[in-house]
């Protein structure tokens, strides 16, 4: 049980959750409803914006475990209200920029909040808030979240229409400043007494070296943590990957198997509903499930669903597309209580850090590479994602079991 002088976890997952998805909404799913517009008026490329945005993710990706160190000794609370005033800060350069320039000071602005103050902060605050118990409130804070394209992008839309792209990101800007910020500042901060994850304090290294058997045995547990943590940085890099591959090239991908534009983009439309509804599903039916063994599972659905496509056609977009989603939606919740139930809460923020570097390199790097993929192999590019999700489940399956794994170090 949680403590409850840290508050209840439903306040806690409420909190986070609603402050995720003003997070997420203006800055990830930001350049799909602004890029043509900030690119018309700056006198830009489109894929300038995205260039930029790339930039971001870049960024975020070196500053993760940075912001995880500081989330396991300070808690979660300054660093996500600190992301929010940079969030702030990133979109009102972003309304003042003239040019390239200043679109990409904009971003990098941007990548400094969004690596401080996307899933794996809130997932490190929780965690250090709640300790081992914090797996439910993951699940919930990702339930709550998912909807962030579906209120951000009909928003930013409405916002843009009204006052241009420039009133929008001031607007989303006022909403980390008047809703964010006062909803992470609501979050308990941490005490002085013991915590729920006092469970997590290392052993001393006096004890570790207490007999020669005990060495050996760290040593050994050090070592496959290290491969731990190898293997599951590359199973989320993939996963990234894939996520932004299809969340950027979907219809088009669809279209080569044969779909037509309307079919694909009904298709891309179930994506969201098809995570929300395997959230559902690992919330009540798989909680009591392994992390490791609903990871498996999640991960197989892509390539599966590619398997169908590859094979059936336009006739198995449908299945692709649930499958996709479905097994995405998982995932990121995966991406928090896997390292949470492998390693346990100690030092769990700079370890997010550390696991999730690569898969925001691979983010950044999706939409380009995958379009050049299609560009050339057209429908065999599928064949691509297909094999780096079968590659994801060789590597899951390869994990230590949890009794191997949990001494390891990041």
């Amino acid at each position: 049980m949680a403590d409850p002088a840290r508050g209840a976890p439903w306040q806690t997952v409420s909190t986070l959750g609603l402050a995720q998805t003003v997070a997420w909404a203006s800055s990830y799913y930001l350049p799909a409803m602004l890029a043509t517009p900030m690119a018309a008026d700056l006198g830009v490329a489109s894929a300038t914006v995205f260039a930029a945005f790339s930039l971001a993710l870049l960024v975020s990706a070196l500053l993760g475990p940075a912001a995880g160190r500081a989330i396991d000794r300070h808690g979660g609370r300054p660093v996500l209200m600190a992301s929010n005033l940079v969030f702030a800060l990133g979109l009102c350069a972003m309304s003042q920029a003239q040019g390239q320039l200043g679109l990409f000071a904009a971003w990098l602005l941007m990548g400094l909040a969004m690596g401080s103050g996307l899933y794996e902060a809130a997932f490190a605050t929780v965690v250090r808030l709640h300790g081992r118990d914090a797996r439910q409130a993951i699940t919930g804070i990702t339930l709550i979240a998912g909807f962030a394209s579906t209120v951000g992008w009909p928003l930013t839309t409405l916002l843009e229409q009204h006052w241009g792209w420039r009133g929008a990101c001031l607007a989303w800007a006022g909403l980390h400043l008047l809703i964010a910020l006062p909803l992470n500042w609501r979050l308990p901060g941490l005490h002085q007494h013991a915590s729920a994850d006092a469970e997590a304090t290392p052993p001393t290294r006096q004890q570790d070296s207490a007999t020669g058997s005990a060495t050996r045995a760290s040593d050994t547990h050090q070592a496959n943590g290290r491969r731990t943590t190898a293997l599951l940085a590359l199973v989320f890099a993939i996963m990234g990957f894939a996520g932004t591959a299809m969340a950027a090239h979907l219809p088009r991908l669809l279209q080569a198997h044969g779909s037509s534009l309307a079919a694909a983009v009904a298709v891309g439309a179930l994506i969201g509903p098809a995570q929300v509804g395997a959230r559902l599903l690992e919330y009540g039916l798989l909680r009591r499930a392994h992390p490791l063994w609903v990871a498996r599972v999640a991960a197989a659905m892509h390539p599966i669903g590619a398997m169908a496509l590859a094979v059936i056609g336009a006739p198995a977009a449908l299945c692709f597309g649930l499958l996709h989603g479905a097994g995405n939606g998982i995932l990121t919740i995966v991406k928090g209580t896997l390292p949470l139930a492998l390693f346990g809460p100690q030092a769990y923020g700079q370890r997010m850090g550390v696991l999730m570097a690569p898969a925001r390199v691979a983010q950044a790097l999706a939409p380009w590479l995958f379009g050049l993929c299609l560009d050339r192999f057209g429908a065999g590019s599928l064949w691509l994602s297909a094999g780096l999700g079968a590659l994801a489940v060789a590597a899951l399956m390869l994990v230590p079991k949890p009794s191997a794994a949990a001494s390891g170090a990041p």
